[in-house]
């Protein structure tokens, strides 16, 4: 089976650099998928309720069958491009549209799943990524590929991605020599 595409941390750096020197709607968008592990449709499908401020929450509305949850919104000090709260702010600052959906299209209402492909496709190309990279899924990829890096305990990794069934979020464990590797080195230094 072969391994689902992911950005490293310097493609997404990268990526999220290019949108917000464009956009705010599209730094904003870009980041959420990444950090909450969204498809384009459940980041298109977002409305401005599911946005407190107030508490720094988002309410994520999975497809797919999937899980509602609640996570929060970060500012991540030192990292402009990272701080959610920041970002999303700015980009309610700016937004003018009467529709109840976060973030919408130029012509007015909810944006198209195809036009945040589109336009994640355009960004991911002009920031050097390969052919492979230029969906907006494999951000959630990144997340949970990150997630599984940092030995999260998969069953957190679940919730965060949404999952219903932690089989799904089993793939995102793919151990490589390198882990490996580590994982030995720090057991024999703890058995001895």
């Amino acid at each position: 089976m072969a391994t689902m595409k992911a950005l490293t941390p310097e493609e997404l750096r990268r990526v999220l650099k290019i949108a917000a020197g464009e956009s705010k709607r599209n730094h904003a968008m870009i980041l959420l998928a990444f950090r909450h592990g969204l498809r384009a449709s459940e980041v298109c499908g977002l409305k401005l309720p599911d946005v407190d401020l107030k508490k720094n929450a988002i309410t994520v509305r999975r497809l797919k069958r999937s899980l509602e949850t609640a996570q929060p919104l970060t500012d991540v000090q030192g990292e402009p491009v990272l701080s959610e709260l920041r970002v999303l702010k700015a980009w309610l600052a700016e937004r003018s549209d009467p529709s109840e959906f976060l973030f919408t299209s130029q012509k007015g209402g909810r944006l198209d799943r195809s036009a945040f492909y589109r336009l994640f496709a355009d960004i991911a190309e002009r920031a050097g990524l390969s052919s492979d990279k230029r969906h907006p899924h494999c951000l959630k990829h990144a997340l949970g590929y990150a997630m599984v890096a940092r030995n999260v305990n998969l069953a957190v990794i679940k919730q965060a991605l949404g999952h219903r069934s932690i089989a799904s979020t089993a793939l995102y464990a793919v151990a490589t020599d390198e882990m490996a590797g580590k994982a030995l080195n720090q057991t024999m230094a703890d058995l001895f």
